[in-house]
């Protein structure tokens, strides 16, 4: 089986500095955090004010379906100290938070999960975006 190139990424400048940041932190040190690094290299990093609204950034809360059962769900992708355990939140330094990252509406990702079953995630919508709501705080 042949893994296909990834699709394009687009970050928020804001956001790259903190992830990068985040990188250096003991608690990322002791993760294995290459997936995210390899995200950030490849990245197109824009301004905030110029991100396109249908991408996931973080503090982002999208809609997904999963396509293996039906279900919709939505999830915010949080910054590690904003995980709370709920199943609503998703930190990036979790390996399914670094895939989410960058994603648009109509994207799909494979996510494995317990049991060594894998779900598809297709996005179909963001509820909310802090660059799109030009709150660049969050």
């Amino acid at each position: 089986m042949t893994k296909s190139a990834p699709p394009p990424l687009m970050i928020s400048r804001f956001d790259c500095e903190r992830l990068e940041a985040l990188l250096e932190t003991p608690i990322a040190r002791g993760l294995d955090t290459q997936a995210l690094q390899a995200e950030l290299e490849r990245a197109e990093i824009v301004e905030p004010a110029k991100m396109p609204a249908d991408v996931i950034t973080m503090n982002s809360t999208a809609r997904f379906l999963d396509e293996n059962s039906g279900e919709e769900r939505a999830m915010t992708l949080v910054f590690p100290r904003d995980a709370d355990g709920s199943a609503d939140k998703v930190s990036i330094l979790a390996p399914v938070g670094s895939a989410l990252l960058g994603l648009r509406i109509g994207d799909s990702i494979q996510w494995p999960i317990p049991g060594g079953r894998t779900i598809s995630l297709r996005v179909l919508s963001i509820q909310y975006q802090p660059e799109a709501a030009g709150d660049y705080t969050r």
